[in-house]
Order: structure tokens, then sequence, then C-alpha cells
């Protein structure tokens, strides 16, 4: 039976990897979620063929076609988008040899490239497309300075080609981790990334290996000459650049980055106390990727903490999707957004309605990722991915149903549905459980 393990291991695998046949599909009687904060719609049809979403709202003006699915009333959305994740960049991150999250031991920050350390059949992103998550952006963290290196949006299908957009972002931290990083203090982390940023542009324009002078600390290298290479896209405003920042003073700093860089296409992560300065960053045009419920502060970075952050961001005008990377699993994006409904409820309390909830674990992400009218939302054009669920998807006993990533219907099976399924039979009367594959 051993001998045999490997090998079946290795025809799952196979299976997984192997690309699900693409499908014309017509998801009839379903309350309709389109994703961009409007209310449901009672009754409605989405329409996918070829891989796009070609109709989605009431069923009396869909196109015929397609295999037909009764929703039986059932709540009907886009697909979940998470951003700010290390989705299939560890199956165990306890075990170093199948973690490649961080990297504190190499001598490249900026130049990293998350795309190319991509594992689509990560138990991680199988289990999440169980949940109903079928983008992310994922990236890895920093560990040896201010940069992280470069992140990727990836979809969830498992298949051999999980990278959408290889490089779509560049992130790096401001706040009391970046400084750490960086010698100490916030300063110093400001001071490695103007001259990174210096050394970018000079080598605007040049195809030649850059012949920049690396930046030490120590035995320690700041900043290759690969990596001011690599950030010629973010001076330019052809990369977006994450920035990871909590504290009031340490947003007002990144938001006068543009004074100096008015090409810098920012995005906000983290932004504890951010609705300290809602309407700097409102008027900045800076999206927020948030914490969604930090109610107490963890650092001194974070004494603002309020669960009221995204919502009073949002009421000030400011594009907020919810930071899937404060929490344990992503999968938890669906209890967080259901919780700033809740929050609306609350005296005192900002939470957000719950189109503008969904919107924020769905069409916005995909909107300050780079992906806006093409994921997190059931329109024309959009990428086919559909979940039905058994009910209101921000109530967290919700779960999906079925899942088409690019209109291919979904394989739900991982490893915590495999254990479910050989556990919940405790007759041991003819073998050990152990044997039972």
């Amino acid at each position: 039976m051993k001998r045999l393990l490997p090998l079946a291991a290795s025809a799952l695998a196979l299976a997984a990897a192997a690309p699900a046949l693409a499908q014309d599909v017509t998801i009839t009687n379903a309350r309709l979620v389109l994703g961009d904060g409007s209310a449901p719609i009672e009754g409605g049809t989405v329409v996918v063929q070829a891989g796009k979403v070609v109709y989605a709202g009431p069923s009396s003006g869909a196109p015929a076609g397609g295999n037909a699915v009764d929703a039986k009333g059932a709540w009907v959305t886009p697909g979940l988008f998470a951003t700010v994740t290390t989705l299939g960049l560890a199956d165990v991150s306890a075990v170093d040899e199948s973690n490649d999250i961080t990297a504190g031991g190499t001598p490249f920050s900026a130049a990293l490239d998350a795309s190319t350390a991509i594992n689509p059949t990560s138990q991680h992103i199988l289990v999440h497309k169980a949940a109903g998550i079928t983008r992310a952006a994922t990236t890895t963290l920093p560990s040896g300075s201010i940069f992280a290196g470069q992140g990727a949006i990836i979809d969830l299908d498992g298949d051999a080609r999980p990278v959408v957009q290889a490089r779509a972002f560049q992130m790096i931290n401001l706040g009391e981790g970046g400084a750490a990083e960086a010698g100490g203090s916030r300063a110093a982390a400001h001071a490695l990334l103007r001259a990174a940023l210096r050394e970018a542009q000079a080598l605007v324009g040049k195809t030649a290996i850059p012949e920049t002078t690396a930046i030490d600390k120590g035995d320690a290298v700041l900043l290759s000459r690969f990596d001011a290479e690599a950030l010629v896209p973010v001076v330019t405003g052809r990369q977006k650049l994450y920035v990871a920042v909590d504290r009031m003073a340490d947003i007002r700093a990144v938001l006068a980055l543009k004074q100096e860089y008015p090409k810098l296409d920012l995005v906000l992560v983290g932004a504890t106390e951010g609705w300290l300065v809602a309407s700097d960053i409102a008027a900045a045009g800076v999206p927020v990727i948030a914490n969604g419920l930090v109610d107490l502060p963890e650092t001194f970075e974070q004494l603002g903490a309020t669960q009221s952050n995204a919502g009073r961001l949002a009421q000030a005008g400011v594009k907020v999707a919810i930071n899937a990377s404060t929490m344990q699993n992503p999968r938890r994006l669906q209890q967080v957004a259901g919780n700033l409904v809740a929050l609306t409820k609350m005296p005192g309390a900002a939470g957000m309605d719950w189109g503008r909830a969904f919107a924020a674990i769905s069409s916005v992400p995909a909107e300050i990722s780079g992906m806006g009218g093409k994921a997190g939302v059931l329109k024309p054009g959009a990428l086919g991915d559909v979940v039905i669920w058994t009910g209101d998807p921000l109530e967290v006993g919700s779960v999906p149903t079925r899942v088409f990533i690019d209109g291919r219907e979904q394989d739900l099976t991982n490893h915590q549905t495999r254990l479910r399924d050989r556990y919940i039979d405790l007759d041991e009367s003819d073998r050990p459980k152990a044997y039972d594959w």
C-alpha cells in the first residue's frame, strides 16, 4: 500500500493540474448579486459564454443558450477577490522548505518576483477556492529590507497557469516593521526608499544591465542593482506601490511622497488609523486596503484602532477594500464584511450597507489591483467567476455549493473535505482509518 501512495498522490496532482473543460452556462432563478454595490436582483439570471459573462440581470432580458442551472432562489455572486495574501507561497508555513513567503537570507528585495514561486495545487489555494475566493493578489513579505518584492494576481482554479498578472505591484513597509528593517527608525526607512527611487529614476529608459551601486548595511544588502532596476516600473507609474502603514503620521508621510514623485500609483495597506486622516486620503485619491475589524491596538502604531475605520474611510469617499493579510485565513473575508454590515446597527459606529460591504471583498479589491470590470463583478465582459451559495454569503454559516472560474465549474475537493469524509464514518470494524483512502 505504501509503495502505491506516491503514485496515487501523483495521479491526484496531475488531475488537479489538468484544466477542466470550458462551459457555457446559464444560471437562472437566482438572488443575483452583481458585486458593484447595488442591491440583489430577485429572479436574476447570469449567462457565461466562452469563459466570460455576457449577461447578468433580470431573467426577462437574458439571451438563451448554455447549460441551464436552476439556482432555485439561492444567492449567486461573483467570485470573491482576496488582496494582500500569501496564497500559493507556502504549504506548511512552519516548515521552511515549503515556505517561500519570506527570504531573509537573500541579497535581493524589490527584485523578488512572487509569480515564480506559486504552487497552484497548494492546499491553501484549494481550500480558499472552496470558500468562494476565485482571484487573489499574493505577495512575499518584507524580511530583509523595507521592500517585499513584486506581487502577482492569481486565479484559484488549480491548473498549471495560476498567474493572471505577474509583477502587478511592489509592496513596501514604512511602519514599525519597515523601520526595523531599515536600521531602527522611520527616518532610515524613508531615506532608503528615496535612495531607491532615485536610483530607479536614473535607470528609466536604459536597457543595459544597470550599474547602480549596491546600498549595504553591515554585511546585508538593502538595495542591489537588480532591485533598483525592478523599481523602474514603480517610479514611472506602470506598477502599483502598495505601502503598509498604520499610524496617522505615517499615512501623511506616504501621501506626501506624491509631491516628490507624482507618478507613484499608491495604495495604502492596513491604515489602521486611516479614519483620522480620511479626508486627506480621499483628497489624494489613494485607495485603501483596510484592516476590517482591528478594534484594539496591538502595537504603538495602532493606538487609534477602531472597528469603524473601514466604514469611516468609505463615508469620507475613500475607495476601500478589506485587507486579507490581517486574518489568519483570507477565507474569513465574508465574515468580516458581514460584521461591517452589523456595525451599521450599532449606535455611534460606522459600517457599510450590504452592497458596499460585499463590493469591498469583490469588485473594489479587483479595481485596486488593476482588474476593474474584469473580476469581482458580474457584467458583460467580466471573467466568468460565479459562486452559488447555501445562503446569504455575508452570513458566517453560508458556504458555496458550486464555483465557476473562467466559466469552468470547479472541483471543491481539498485536504479538509477529504479529512471530513474519512472520519465522518467512525466504523473501524474492517480496517484502521489510516488505510481508508
